[in-house]
């Protein structure tokens, strides 16, 4: 009995799965070291409102920390108005996300430099290696380099040949 049992845990842990559990957490590049890094943001144009302290970057908008990349066709930037600095880059209209061999795809993503925190919403598609997980938000912690996949997770685990 104990065989069968060994055997159905093994077999189900290398099937895909749709998982329903809040709170997934799986690791995301190596993010760790990389939020001391200064932010680079290249666009087509770029919008400023000196008024409330915020600028929209459109077109092709490609920003770069580090080794991690996003890029997104717009993104607006709302600063700190203590320190002067980007506090929180808000990307939409199809964003993604790379670091080291991970990738993160969204409709939306919200990056907040000052807690090291990058919020993706809308059908969230994370590859890593073969391996893909889908879910409705997921939450990645640079300075741990790990992410919480959250809502109704969906993944697909490759093994050996397949």
């Amino acid at each position: 009995m104990t065989l069968i049992k060994a055997f159905v845990v093994s077999f189900a842990l290398f099937l895909p799965a749709t998982l329903f559990a809040q709170g997934f957490d799986v690791a995301f590049g190596s993010l760790q070291g990389d939020s001391e890094m200064p932010v680079e943001v290249s666009a087509d144009s770029l919008s400023v409102n000196q008024n409330d302290g915020s600028a929209v970057f459109n077109g092709n908008v490609i920003i770069s920390q580090g080794t991690m990349r996003m890029t997104a066709p717009v993104v607006n930037v709302f600063y700190n108005p203590d320190t002067k600095g980007i506090a929180r880059l808000v990307a939409t209209g199809g964003v993604l996300l790379v670091q080291d061999q991970d990738a993160a795809e969204s409709d939306e993503a919200d990056y907040d430099l000052e807690n090291e925190i990058i919020v993706m919403t809308g059908s969230v598609l994370l590859s890593q290696g073969a391996n893909t997980m889908n879910s409705d938000k997921m939450t990645v912690h640079i300075a741990k380099g790990t992410a919480n996949m959250e809502g109704r997770v969906k993944t697909i685990m490759r093994t050996g040949d397949n």
